[in-house]
């Protein structure tokens, strides 16, 4: 894997992978940045929310679950001195669906966190790293 990220006015720079995909990325407007787009820790929690999440829909998908929509709310806790990395990671899995399976996605979720979430295990000496889930039934109509 590689990726290159070049600047482009005062925080802004310009990401993009091997893959020929960009994204830009600006810091806060806390730290006088204009703020125009995602911080690089923001990046962080959406990238481990992201590969989460394929693993999720993917393994439940093979379990033939009815699912209608998942959705991966990633809260990150920063210590409080330099330099600031994320020390508790707190994952969600909202998964919505017709008769889902509790086991399926208790199982799902447990393969991607313990086997499949590369950024997961990146971060896992890092940060703690706690998770949950919900299953909220879709109605048929």
């Amino acid at each position: 894997m590689k990726a290159t990220v070049k600047w482009v006015d005062g925080f802004q720079f310009v990401g993009e992978s091997k893959s020929g995909h960009a994204i830009v990325i600006d810091g806060s407007k806390d730290s006088g940045a204009a703020g125009t787009a995602m911080t690089p820790m923001e990046l962080l929690l959406i990238g481990v929310g992201g590969c989460a999440g394929m693993d999720v829909i993917s393994i439940l998908k093979k379990k033939k679950q009815d699912v209608h929509g998942l959705q991966v709310v990633v809260n990150g806790k920063t210590a409080q001195e330099y330099p600031k990395r994320y020390t508790d990671i707190d994952i969600e899995f909202i998964v919505k669906g017709r008769n889902i399976e509790e086991s399926a996605v208790k199982r799902a979720i447990e393969l991607s966190m313990e086997k499949y979430c590369s950024v997961k295990a990146t971060l896992e000496g890092s940060a703690k790293i706690t998770f949950s889930y919900r299953i909220e039934p879709v109605c048929s109509e």
